[in-house]
């Protein structure tokens, strides 16, 4: 059956400028890095691709490495733009990011410039796209120096195959340094992804403050914690769940009782704002506008559904905001 695009996706989605730049992304971004690959049903991945787009979401945000396989999220999100979403293209922001392990060898890892140049044009094949929107280094690279990594990104926007930069996983003082040799160079970074959630709050200490003073856009990738902050370990691990199984990233071992215990009191304060604890997890990113996209995954449909009307409730009295930090308190 052929798609066609919900004619009110943009009536309630909120779209907020990134930085200082003039590019919107929604409030509401949607990430390939799990269940877009080899081995995932391609009807349900490209479900999920329909789904976000009327809700909303044209941000969708891949890295060479997403898979498994590393490249099968961009090649089946390729084919989906093509049956789907070829005459929207204009009406979507395609990210995707080079920097960890893609292939073997000397040239298919980390920063160097043979690198990242080779890896985006890998990247746009599979996609069978001219350029993207936003391109990420995805990680600093102690071993190259920072003015090569930037000069490639400099580069791949003078070429026409980027029109935007990013980093991801900087740290305040290499996004510090970063941010002068691009200046320089007149390819200012127009974002940052990081990890950001109630349960991992490290940007608050220093990066939140270099990113405001250098009107730079947020996006934060694990909003949810990998799930811990949605109702699927309230009781319990399921054995379905990420943490029941082989992913490095969660495991039984990181389900604590004290963060079981933190959980389950931050779930109170949703249910008293009428939200769920991934709704108001995602309201409590988005607050004060500090952070540009919340970055979600997504297995279901319904799961997509869900987090969207987080955006329906994104204010919090002083009260709650209190409630929130005497529940996280260790």
């Amino acid at each position: 059956m052929n798609y066609i695009a919900s004619k009110s996706r943009y009536d309630k989605m909120i779209y907020n400028r990134c930085g200082g730049s003039g590019l919107k992304l929604p409030a509401i971004s949607l990430g390939l890095w799990h269940n877009f690959g080899y081995n995932d049903s391609f009807d349900n991945s490209r479900h999920l691709i329909q789904k976000a787009f009327d809700l909303g979401i044209t941000h969708f945000d891949l890295a060479n490495n997403y898979g498994p396989t590393e490249g099968a999220a961009e090649e089946n999100f390729g084919k989906i733009l093509k049956t789907d979403l070829a005459q929207h293209r204009d009406e979507i922001i395609i990210s995707s990011k080079a920097g960890y392990y893609m292939w073997p060898g000397p040239y298919g890892d980390n920063g160097s410039k043979k690198y990242l140049t080779a890896s985006l044009d890998q990247s746009l094949t599979r996609i069978g796209i001219d350029y993207v929107d936003i391109f990420y280094h995805h990680r600093p690279d102690a071993n190259t120096p920072l003015e090569e990594t930037m000069n490639a990104l400099d580069l791949m926007v003078r070429q026409g195959k980027a029109l935007y930069i990013g980093l991801s996983n900087y740290k305040a003082e290499e996004m510090k340094k970063a941010l002068i040799i691009l200046k320089r160079l007149g390819t200012p970074v127009v974002i940052s992804q990081v990890s950001y959630s109630l349960l991992n709050r490290w940007i608050e200490e220093e990066l939140q403050q270099v990113l405001s003073e250098g009107s730079i856009g947020t996006i934060a990738f694990v909003p949810l914690a990998q799930g811990l902050l949605t109702n699927k370990y309230l009781n319990g691990i399921p054995a379905d769940s990420r943490a029941a199984g082989s992913s490095k990233f969660l495991g039984s071992k990181d389900i604590t009782e004290d963060k079981l215990k933190k959980i389950y009191n931050l779930n109170e304060i949703a249910k008293e704002r009428g939200q769920s604890l991934a709704q108001m997890s995602l309201a409590w990113v988005l607050r004060e506008g500090k952070v540009t996209s919340a970055l979600i995954g997504a297995s279901k449909v319904s799961q997509i559904e869900d987090n969207v009307a987080a955006l329906n409730n994104l204010e919090f009295t002083n009260e709650e905001l209190i409630k929130i930090e005497e529940s996280l308190v260790d």
